[in-house]
């Protein structure tokens, strides 16, 4: 890093706590301070701020490239707790215990990729069951190949020029459409109930949110994310990236 160029990627291993936005203006400030001029800075595809894992950034002329990097596949780990919804997907969110009652008090479950309410009725039946490791394997298997995905209302995803995480803090009503994405391998890693942990291999557009919570819409238990690490994109890997400390000693 001592003789670092105007034009380049650069490969991050991201905390949680921070923005891709944050990490970025970061990288921007480390980089500012070593060359002695500004250098133009942009991401290719966020990861949310709880989420940890490959963040790949680019620089000067290389981001023009941005979109090419967009359309890559990716790997994660993610973590899901089972038994309990979050009305965000992930540990940001209202967490409640599960209930088919409070989720789906006419039916066992919406399809994948579904939207569901985030207004939950008192509890009026038995709450989740553990689900054997061959029920879990029978299911995750149900989601590899082409799916069709709701993307979450707290996401980055613009609506009418405004971002969907931000209506929905608003409390506004609002549509996204559903989306085409391909899951390649869901592997189970560990299942030790109530938590499952996943290897997915993903479409780039692939929502791990949704696809935890349509895993657990289907369990019949609910589920949401409490830990998601992003570890591939394309062929640039976790192992070949930087902390983010690395580029903040300076500034």
């Amino acid at each position: 890093m001592e003789n670092t160029p105007d034009n380049q990627v650069i490969l991050i291993d991201k905390p949680a706590g921070i923005s891709s936005f944050g990490v970025v203006a970061k990288v921007r400030g480390y980089l500012k301070a070593k060359l002695g001029h500004k250098v133009k800075v942009g991401h290719t595809g966020t990861l949310d701020p709880f989420a940890t894992g490959l963040l790949i950034l680019l620089t000067g002329q290389m981001t023009k490239k941005s979109t090419d990097f967009l359309k890559l596949d990716k790997i994660y780990e993610a973590t899901l707790k089972l038994g309990y919804t979050s009305t965000t997907g992930d540990p940001e969110g209202m967490i409640q215990p599960f209930s088919k009652s409070q989720q789906y008090p006419n039916e066992g479950g919406p399809e994948p990729g579904k939207a569901r309410s985030s207004a939950l009725a008192p509890c009026r039946r038995a709450r989740a069951t553990r689900p054997e490791l061959d029920a879990v394997e029978t299911i995750t298997r149900t989601f590899v190949g082409k799916i069709v995905q709701t993307p979450p209302k707290f996401s980055a995803i613009k609506i009418g020029g405004e971002r969907a995480y931000k209506l929905a803090r608003k409390g506004q009503d609002f549509k996204i459409p559903s989306r085409e994405v391909e899951i390649y391998s869901i592997d189970i890693l560990s299942y030790n109930y109530p938590e499952l942990k996943l290897r997915i291999h993903c479409s780039s557009g692939t929502y791990i949110r949704t696809l935890a919570e349509d895993i657990g819409a289907k369990l019949q238990t609910g589920a949401y994310l409490t830990a998601l690490r992003r570890t591939k994109v394309g062929t640039y890997d976790i192992k070949d990236s930087t902390p983010l400390s690395n580029f903040t000693d300076m500034i």
